[in-house]
């Protein structure tokens, strides 16, 4: 049978001798990594491409993919012992990792689940449940931000609009200027919401939204929402653990979430859910996938929803090993990454007469740079043809973002030309990426310019006749 060493420690710190063990977590620190070894540890990714995308999917290094593999291996091998002897065990491990990395007061705050999206539905779930078994009155308020990512924009719509629930968006400026645009905007959101005497159930706030890429002030946009009486509040995090510090306990949400596989190096799909330890509402929390251990607590019932691949969800020590070979660890990653994504997006944005979508200060490792006017940007559909063409004409992988012209609590921005700027490219900026790549996007966007092509030579014959 294939094993892993064993003189590891178990959820009660001793090695239970009947089956597997998770691998050590304390290991002899290693000399800092060198840029060979950085390529070495991604020489799986497509050489052909300049992925400035870390955004959207994330990096796995191949050190923490050997590690996966090992654990895959294992339950391969022997299912019955995997299970019964090294599965919980090494998911306390990597709980108690996160509750380490993210301050929370306890590793019983932890649940391990797929991604964000799990995340918000259990919270969702919730608080559907809450409408239906009449807790909730029918028409009291969740608060949303605009910007929301569009799955759990879906979410709020199949768990508590369906429930009953008023949902209320803040609709926030793009391209900001400062943390305080959006503070204005929420205590807005919050007045329309609470309008009539309506309770606010639930409010639900990014810490760093997807599309755009701003980095909002989530514990000033908490701190307010328990001055204004909401009864809970939900912080979807996907993009900060590795962007940005995370202080749960600091931000003083009911419920955050974060992904692992996005910007911590863990293979995909990792995620946690913190809940605060000794609220009534933590015994009441379900995962969406009912199995066995339903009823004893969320991060069991996270822990096992059927047979399934777990692997991704023990080897989170593994990529914390990782990240401490970097000077500095996260905390010198997330500094690199940042100054470099401002730098990169500076010169992008010098060499098409335009600008960052927001300040330094509210971009972490992805930061939005707005696309020459010329282009011709007008939909959504336009923004995913052009990103597709940059994918396979120029081999560059970026996001666009279209800003419409129908959300708008501002003038829309304008470039060095006095036109109005409606498409933005999303980089992100993750150790492996070098300068070189992010030439290849100013370059490749120059050269459409050059020749004089517009996005609507990319459109189907009628949607050309409907937007002439």
């Amino acid at each position: 049978m294939a094993s892993i060493p064993s003189n590891d420690v178990s959820e009660n710190g001793h090695g239970n001798g009947n089956g597997p063990s998770p691998p050590r977590a304390k290991r002899p620190r290693a000399a800092l990594i060198s840029a060979a070894q950085i390529r070495d540890e991604f020489a799986h990714h497509d050489p052909a491409v300049a992925r400035v995308n870390n955004g959207s999917f994330g990096c796995c290094p191949a050190s923490v993919l050997e590690a996966q593999a090992r654990w895959q291996r294992l339950f391969l091998a022997q299912p019955d012992a995997f299970y019964f002897d090294g599965l919980q065990p090494g998911l306390r491990r990597s709980r108690a990792a996160v509750a380490a990395l993210v301050n929370a007061g306890d590793v019983s705050e932890i649940s391990l689940v797929d991604n964000a999206t799990t995340a918000a539905a259990i919270v969702l779930q919730h608080a559907a449940w809450s409408f239906a078994e009449g807790h909730f009155a029918r028409g009291d308020a969740v608060l949303m931000l605009h910007y929301a990512y569009g799955a759990v924009k879906k979410s709020i719509q199949a768990y508590v609009a369906r429930a009953g629930a008023t949902v209320v968006e803040v609709p926030l400026p793009f391209p900001v200027t400062s943390p305080d645009a959006i503070i204005t905007e929420f205590h807005a959101a919050l007045a329309v919401a609470k309008a009539g005497g309506r309770k606010v159930r639930l409010a639900v706030i990014d810490h760093i939204t997807s599309m755009p890429s701003v980095l909002i002030p989530v514990k000033e946009l908490v701190a307010i929402c328990r001055q204004e009486g909401v009864d809970k509040v939900f912080v979807d995090a996907a993009h900060s653990v590795g962007q940005v510090p995370v202080d749960v306990r600091d931000i003083g949400a009911d419920f955050y979430t974060s992904n692992l596989h996005k910007w911590f190096f863990c293979p995909p799909a990792v995620a946690f859910l913190h809940t605060r330890k000794g609220g009534p509402i933590t015994s009441q929390l379900h995962h969406p996938v009912v199995s066995h251990e339903y009823g004893n607590g969320l991060p069991m019932e996270s822990g096992w929803i059927g047979t399934r691949d777990y692997s991704a969800q023990i080897v989170v020590p593994e990529a914390i090993h990782f990240v401490n070979r970097f000077e500095g660890g996260i905390e010198g990653i997330r500094s690199r990454n940042h100054e470099k994504v401002i730098e990169m997006g500076r010169m992008l944005a010098e060499a098409w007469g335009t600008f960052l979508g927001s300040p330094p200060v509210m971009c972490g490792s992805m930061a939005m740079v707005g696309m020459p006017c010329c282009l011709c940007i007008e939909s959504d559909d336009d923004a995913l043809r052009v990103r597709t063409m940059l994918r396979k004409d120029f081999k560059v992988e970026v996001p666009i973002y279209y800003n419409s012209r129908q959300v708008k609590v501002q003038e829309m921005a304008k470039d060095n030309n006095s036109d109005p700027v409606t498409g933005y490219v999303r980089i992100s900026h993750q150790v492996y990426n070098v300068k070189e790549e992010y030439e290849r996007l100013r370059d490749a966007v120059n050269k459409l310019v050059a020749e004089g092509f517009t996005s609507a030579k990319l459109r189907p014959a009628e949607k050309q006749e409907t937007l002439a």
